[in-house]
């Protein structure tokens, strides 16, 4: 790539948490759009053999991960991830966040996103149990696919 040129947009995947059924999802979308996907993990994963799909394996380690992606994401990039701090830091480098559960961060509704998130990890260190988000339903996989298919489309629009 010579000086100047911008590189193509990326997806990058908060592998470890990210559901199965949505790794399908974006294996699917990274063949049919051409499109580079990385999945970044702390553990080695099984990827299809595909030009656009890779992995990285990182150190174990709290947040590992999320720095990895956090150091590489350029902006317009997309990156994939429940991890509402690396969303606002995806978003901070003018990149894109999108949930397991199709619910795309911006810069309007991170600074609300990471308060719940900060009062519910208090309220957990008092004690207080506040349960966890509702298994990923049939519905929430569809959501994903259309708001992933949708930002492919705008990308592929805005070339």
């Amino acid at each position: 790539m010579s000086c100047g040129e911008l590189r193509p947009m990326q997806i990058w995947v908060d592998a470890d948490a990210c559901p199965q059924v949505i790794k399908q999802i974006l294996y699917r979308a990274a063949e049919r759009a051409q499109i580079q996907i990385t999945l970044v993990a702390n553990k080695m994963l099984a990827v299809p053999r595909s030009k656009f799909v890779r992995a990285i394996q990182v150190g174990r380690g709290f947040d590992v991960a999320d720095a990895e992606i956090a150091r590489r994401v350029e902006a317009g990039d997309l990156v994939v991830t429940a991890d509402i701090p690396l969303a606002a830091q995806v978003i901070e480098r003018g990149g894109h966040a999108l949930n397991p559960r199709g619910e795309f961060y911006s810069p309007e509704n991170i600074r609300e996103r990471l308060a719940m998130r900060d009062l519910l990890e208090k309220l957990r260190e008092t004690g207080v149990q506040t349960g966890g988000p509702e298994p990923l339903g049939q519905a929430e996989r569809k959501r994903f696919g259309d708001a992933l298919d949708r930002f492919l489309a705008r990308q592929a629009w805005s070339k």
